[in-house]
């Protein structure tokens, strides 16, 4: 279905790989964590082992696309790859034009190379083609490994393959893997968590996803937004969420037992988005308690979403899940069937 990384002849060829390096940033501007710099490794050591030239390109999300504001350089990322990596990564202070051009073309084999972040040109998200030329004139092989923004149409995801071969990187292809196992005969009690906010843009993937799994636990917030905006789903009757005020920060512990022993029972399990105001110790009890009634179950677990693996990341118990997607908007496209630009541009 997709060209792999492994197809290719990699040695001193130009090889630019499309990571998602949009990693969280206290007001200072330093890295709160490094969870997708440290997913995005194997691909990278992977070329380094093979002599690729290496130059990695992402972002990282300023206010507004196209404004060049200091606070969202790849400076610190560069720093944190070194540490990450063990020795120094070049980093250039634009994505494009002579100058980069040039500091790619000196790279020798084993080196690599940090582009400044992609959206620091409004060209990117509006998937200009001259953008997406420029991009491709600094490889010779394309590589996405960014699973995370495949669901966005944008120059270095979707454009850039008018362009460049291109191909999954590792990490991609194991999201891939691991999602495709969810969608295709997952062993069986099946259980989806959808927590957060917002059912308008999870309804799609609540309905697609309860006609696979036999329980759907939506958190109290997703519940009230259901019942207010009477949505209704083709499996409705599988769905369930807290009981008692739906608006409350955490979820109460009647309910949290009734989960627990829905999870347990599973054999599979997807989850994606915290239930309640976990940001806060005081009310992190009920997400605490379904992170370790999943881990306890022994079931494969999926998890994905920005704040769920933040929340992973801060508990310390990250490594315990069978897979931690770097996706979270991507995630339930993919699981809602939807149509992702970046994956589909892949296949051409």
């Amino acid at each position: 279905m997709f060209k792999n990384l492994k197809d290719f002849s990699v040695a001193n060829k130009r090889i630019l790989v499309r990571c998602d390096f949009n990693v969280p940033l206290d007001k200072k501007g330093d890295i709160l964590d490094d969870f997708r710099i440290r997913k995005s490794l194997p691909t990278i050591e992977y070329l380094i082992e093979n002599k690729a030239k290496i130059v990695l390109m992402s972002h990282l999300d300023p206010e507004s696309a196209g404004v060049a504001d200091k606070k969202y350089t790849m400076d610190e990322v560069a720093k944190k790859l070194s540490e990450n990596l063990g020795f120094p990564v070049h980093k250039q202070d634009d994505c494009i034009g002579p100058v980069v051009e040039m500091a790619v073309q000196n790279l020798k084999s084993g080196e690599v190379l940090l582009l400044e972040n992609l959206r620091f040109y409004k060209q990117e998200t509006e998937n200009n083609r001259e953008f997406s030329q420029q991009l491709a004139s600094l490889g010779d092989v394309y590589v996405n490994d960014a699973f995370s923004v495949c669901h966005r149409d944008h120059a270095s995801i979707s454009g850039i393959t008018e362009f460049l071969t291109g191909s999954v990187g590792l990490l991609l292809e194991s999201e891939i893997s691991a999602l495709n196992k969810i969608m295709n005969n997952p062993a069986k009690p099946m259980v989806a968590l959808v927590g957060g906010t917002k059912v308008k843009t999870k309804s799609k993937f609540i309905n697609k996803i309860s006609e696979q799994a036999d329980v759907v636990i939506v958190s109290g917030l997703i519940k009230k937004e259901i019942e207010e905006q009477s949505i209704q789903f083709n499996e409705s009757e599988k769905i369930i969420g807290p009981s008692g005020e739906l608006g409350a920060p955490d979820i109460n512990d009647e309910s949290i037992e009734v989960f627990k022993k829905e999870i347990l029972k599973a054999k599979t399990i997807l989850w994606n988005g915290p239930f309640g105001k976990f940001e806060e110790k005081e009310y992190e009890k009920g997400t605490l308690a379904i992170a370790n009634a999943i881990i306890d179950s022994g079931a494969f677990s999926v998890v994905g979403g920005g704040e769920t693996v933040e929340f992973l990341a801060k508990q310390g118990i990250i490594e315990k899940f069978s897979h931690v997607s770097t996706g979270g908007g991507a995630m339930l496209s993919y699981l809602a069937g939807e149509r992702l630009p970046g994956l589909e541009a892949l296949k051409q």
